[in-house]
């Protein structure tokens, strides 16, 4: 299936907190796999429905599609881009509902493993130096409108990441969260509409695997620009950027959905399980995806699959009244207490997630943060303030009892490295709240107290909501007016994140374990640093770390990555997320996941027990 925008993390803040939006955008990890039978309203950790100990899909054989209706919740933020590999849609609320429109050659397992599609096609290293992969489309991949999926696919794939070859962003005018043309600087070696394609990296790139995603149908996108699908193809083999970026503006817009339906079926076609074709879209209640009647890999095991925009808090008791089959509700004390309750009408599952929490700095021009106001000072004085073990042990260490402050963001607490990491990039500054310190730091900064700050994120979220509350009682002694600025049009396009109508911004990355998934992030106008962030040996850093497949030279440029984030305050790392999912009892297969596409990863294998 497909994934949130591989190559980068997802944002984690905009759905129920699964880990809830990457993303948008960090991270890696291990997650447990062994299987235990959860039936009784008995928690359980790991991974339940594959092979013993495996955490790839389940082998089902023979799939006969069933006419029964199976319902999952990722929170009230509604399906609203069937691309989500723009800056402004790659979240995990349009991921869970494209993961079942688009495949690809691989897919993510329950631990972050990487597992090949073998129904879509095949990829081979053939060569180290340079890096050279090799794929071969399967004969039988098609589109549900019938078009074959061919290398034009992968070539538009390519082409939206605006290759510096085509001029790049300023010729193209593609909005993208890949940056896969940055490694695979020369583009596919291969011819119109073939099912083989070749990508050569100049540079060693450790995230080779992942960075060729489930491609957007470029038919569509050639026919809304006025041309033939060869004819685009054709014209990004021959670098001619002025003909490419005539399918820059659909490919930005013309597969969003402001109105929250589908107003042309015949512009989304599937290549995954389900499609949006024949789907019943109810806006502000549910999407009901139907089975692709083309698609070429297993079948799907349930007719219906409903996604329902319900608001975090009510998914429990949506649960138990049947009304949501599946939930991934944000996990607290009173969620797990209430699904444990249910007896034996619900499965309940716990796991550790490669999400993570944090605060961000907006460096905008008018921030009191930026280093022309009040600067690395007023910085500090906030980071001094922040009660990040007050706010671990009051909401987090209740429902997972080894959760630590967390100290790095290119590591968990649970991976190998992150304690090698953090002792190399940070010296314990910020974990205990100082308010004479910050006091002063804010006095060194020169601005004028009360300063407000708004801290925004997207509600309603009742954990963050608490967040905020804590920092205020902290903050507030120090010299900070802290404001809660939770408002539902967080992550929306043009919404509050990417106005910068905030001091200080609150929310989660997904991640998949990646090894250069940061630096959109971190990196100077990186399409996900929402907070304008600029550090030159920030930038070198990542750029050496992108070009070597040295596990030694990655963790030494990680190092510096995070003592630079630190000693310049970026942002401020929270903890990382802890996951609990709920299930109808009747229902096999539900295996909760540890990266970023969240428990709907395997919703195609979703069925009631017979």
């Amino acid at each position: 299936m497909a994934v949130v925008a591989a190559g980068a993390l997802a944002l984690a803040g905009c759905t129920s907190d699964s880990g809830s939006g990457d993303t948008g955008a960090e991270g890696g990890g291990e997650g447990d796999s062994s299987e235990e039978s959860a039936g009784s309203g008995e928690e359980s950790e790991g991974d339940m429905g594959g092979e013993e100990g495996s955490t790839a899909l389940a082998d089902m054989g023979e799939v006969t599609t069933n006419d029964d209706t199976v319902s999952f919740s990722s929170g009230a933020e509604e399906y609203n881009a069937y691309n989500g590999n723009t800056a402004n849609t790659n979240s995990t609320y349009n991921a869970v509902v494209n993961n079942q429109l688009h495949s690809g050659f691989w897919y993510w397992g329950t631990d972050g493993t990487i597992y090949p599609n073998e129904w879509f096609g095949s990829y081979e290293q053939t060569s180290e130096d340079p890096l050279t992969v090799e794929y071969t489309i399967s004969d039988d991949a098609v589109w549900s409108d019938g078009t074959p999926i061919t290398s034009n696919d992968f070539l538009l794939a390519w082409a939206s990441t605006n290759p510096e070859s085509m001029g790049g962003a300023e010729t193209l005018g593609f909005d993208p969260v890949s940056t896969w043309s940055t490694y695979a600087t020369d583009g596919l070696e291969t011819e119109p509409s073939s099912k083989t394609f070749t990508v050569v990296y100049p540079e060693p790139y450790p995230d080779w695997e992942i960075a060729v995603e489930p491609p957007l149908p470029a038919h569509i996108a050639a026919e809304q620009g006025g041309m033939e699908p060869d004819e685009l193809a054709q014209a990004i083999l021959d670098g001619e950027g002025e003909t490419v970026a005539e399918v820059s503006e659909f490919w930005n817009d013309g597969w969003l959905f402001p109105n929250y339906q589908v107003e042309d079926e015949a512009l989304v076609p599937s290549s995954g399980p389900y499609t949006l074709e024949g789907a019943a879209w109810e806006s502000g209640n549910q999407l009901a995806l139907v089975p692709n009647e083309s698609f070429f890999g297993p079948a799907p095991a349930t007719g219906n699959l409903v996604y329902k925009f319900a608001a975090p808090e009510t998914h429990v008791q949506a649960l138990q009244n049947g009304d949501i089959n599946v939930i991934e509700p944000q996990a607290t004390v009173d969620t797990r207490q209430q699904l444990e309750g249910m007896g034996d009408m619900v499965s309940v599952e716990s796991n550790q997630q490669m999400t993570w929490e944090h605060l961000d700095y907006n460096f905008a021009e008018d921030s009191v943060f930026n280093d022309e106001n009040g600067g690395l000072a007023a910085r500090e004085a906030f980071a001094m303030c922040v009660p990040r073990q007050n706010i671990i042990d009051n909401l987090i260490a209740p429902i997972s009892e080894d959760a630590e402050m967390l100290n790095a963001r290119e590591r968990f607490p649970f991976q190998d490295g992150y304690q090698e990491l953090v002792d190399a990039a940070y010296d314990g500054t910020y974990d205990e709240v100082d308010i004479e310190g910050a006091t002063a730091k804010l006095e060194e900064a020169g601005v004028e107290t009360p300063v407000e700050v708004r801290i925004g994120y997207s509600a309603p979220n009742q954990r963050r909501t608490e967040e905020v509350a804590q920092i205020k009682a902290s903050c507030d002694e120090a010299g900070f007016e802290i404001v809660d600025a939770g408002n539902p049009d967080f992550f929306e396009s043009g919404g509050t994140l990417e106005q910068g109508d905030w001091e200080v911004a609150l929310f989660a990355w997904a991640g998949s374990g990646q090894v250069a998934s940061g630096e959109p992030i971190y990196s100077t106008g990186g399409s996900q640093n929402f907070g304008g962030f600029s550090n030159e040996e920030v930038d070198a850093a990542w750029d050496t770390l992108a070009s070597s497949l040295d596990e030694e030279v990655q963790m030494e440029q990680l190092k510096i990555i995070e003592k630079l984030l630190w000693d310049n305050l970026y942002g401020i790392p929270l903890f990382t997320h802890p996951g609990i999912v709920g299930s109808d009892s009747t229902l096999e297969n539900v295996r909760p996941t540890s990266v970023q596409t969240g428990v709907s990863w395997n919703a195609q294998q979703w069925v009631r027990a017979s």
